[in-house]
């Protein structure tokens, strides 16, 4: 149980994060550069030097699906990982909802990118980043006991965000677009149309991620 705890807090942190420095009109900086992305790869930091030790820190289905792959982790600890993370976005959606009183919305591609591959490109390709790095820093042995685990998942996040979260929408993380979107959904403020980029982009990520591991970490599997 107190892995699922954890990984209904650290998502529910990161999720709301990412309602509130990215639908503030105050979270721009001078210049019209965001902020948003520092906030959200600084808090995925810590919630990682948080809950790794207890829950390993997932905070993502995509990742717990490489790290299943990797088997690092329980068939039947899968499912009850993932619904604890989205159950996290689900609340975080809803707690902005009863600050604001009005939906945070959710991940959106840019204007024109909406209804082609490229969104689900730039989802796939920077959650394969981020569960790569998830993958040698927190479960190889080669960086086993090394303190900068939490520093590579959340600058790396923070890179994805700055880089593709403009084009995508920057999700990475099926629990980030599941959240949101659902809540943002049932409240009337537009559909799902979406949602599956959020969710087969970040899995064919984590996917590829955890067959690339293997591939070239092959003397920890013999």
């Amino acid at each position: 149980m107190k892995n699922y705890i954890t990984e209904f807090i650290g998502t529910f942190f990161l999720v709301f994060v990412i309602g509130l420095t990215t639908n503030d009109p105050q979270s721009w900086a001078a210049g019209g550069t965001p902020f948003a992305p520092l906030a959200i790869g600084t808090i995925l930091m810590v919630m990682v030097y948080m809950g790794g030790p207890i829950s390993g820190a997932h905070y993502n289905p995509a990742v717990t699906l490489a790290i299943w792959i990797r088997k690092k982790i329980e068939t039947r600890e899968v499912v009850p990982y993932m619904l604890s993370q989205i159950m996290g976005a689900l609340f975080a959606a809803l707690v902005y909802f009863f600050i604001f009183k009005r939906s945070m919305g959710g991940p959106a591609p840019m204007e024109g990118f909406t209804y082609n591959l490229k969104p689900l490109l730039i989802e796939t390709l920077f959650t394969f980043a981020l569960a790569s790095v998830v993958l040698n820093v927190a479960t190889s042995k080669k960086s086993a006991n090394n303190s900068y685990f939490g520093l590579a998942i959340g600058f790396t996040v923070m890179a994805a965000a700055f880089a593709g979260g403009g084009i995508s929408g920057g999700a990475f993380n099926p629990a980030v677009g599941i959240g949101p979107l659902v809540i943002h959904s049932m409240l009337g403020g537009g559909d799902l149309s979406c949602l599956w980029i959020y969710i087969v982009g970040p899995c064919l990520g984590g996917i590829a991620a955890s067959l690339v591991y293997k591939l070239v970490n092959r003397d920890e599997f013999d």
